[in-house]
């Protein structure tokens, strides 16, 4: 086999820069992509030096025309097929539901949810070209079970996990495997901006999420790779 071709996007730091390096220490060639282009280049570099090959490619989940244009310039990077894609964009604001409105609640649907529509169909031509296709779609505990101020970020995971679900369906004629990743808190910026106290030193690390999904892709067909837990800490 080639050396895995790998699309992740929400790529430039925290979960994302994890897998990227994980890929890369295996020799993989990496698309990242993302919207901070310094972010992005500095993470390219990391995947050059742990042994892979890295393209920076800029692009807002949210805008369909934008994932188009970054999709098809990052399948040229990977010489025209796909192993794998890791839908990793996401975004998340805490806001008890009578303070939420229209823009807030629309802007992570976009993101996490419509986000890895656009990303997956823009890419499915290219993964069908792939070997061992798998396509990961990086949820979280939320996608289960619902939190408090949480309604936005609940509804896109769990909407999340149920486009995995029937995408699984889907493309199983095509023996792409479609796999949802559940996360519990991960140690991230993400958190910088969350009101409330975390005992960050209790939380998963990035590179725990990206080991879990390593070994997926490396597992045999025969292994149940539909859901994937990460291994709670504490």
């Amino acid at each position: 086999m080639t050396q895995p071709r790998v699309l992740i996007t929400g790529g430039s730091r925290g979960i994302g820069r994890a897998i990227a390096l994980r890929f890369a220490r295996e020799g993989a060639h990496v698309a990242i992509a993302g919207r901070g282009s310094a972010e992005l280049d500095a993470v390219v570099a990391e995947i050059d030096a742990a042994g892979g090959k890295g393209r920076a490619q800029q692009a807002n989940v949210a805008d369909h025309g934008s994932v188009e244009a970054a999709v098809y310039r990052a399948v040229e990077f990977l010489g025209g097929a796909m192993d794998v894609l890791v839908n990793n964009a996401g975004v998340w604001e805490v806001k008890p539901f009578e303070k939420l409105d229209v823009a807030g609640f629309k802007r992570q649907i976009e993101v996490n949810l419509f986000g890895a529509f656009y990303v997956t169909s823009e890419a499915l031509d290219a993964l069908m070209e792939g070997e061992r296709a798998h396509i990961f779609n990086v949820a979280s505990v939320a996608a289960r079970q619902p939190f408090p101020g949480n309604v936005a970020y609940c509804a896109s995971k769990y909407g999340l996990r149920g486009f995995g679900d029937a995408l699984r369906l889907d493309l199983a004629p095509n023996k792409i495997r479609v796999s949802t990743v559940y996360p519990g808190p991960t140690d991230t910026t993400i958190f910088d901006k969350v009101p409330g106290e975390w005992d960050r030193s209790k939380m998963n690390k990035p590179e725990e999420v990206a080991e879990v999904i390593w070994r997926a892709w490396k597992a045999p067909d025969s292994e149940d790779t539909r859901d994937l837990e990460v291994p709670r800490r504490g």
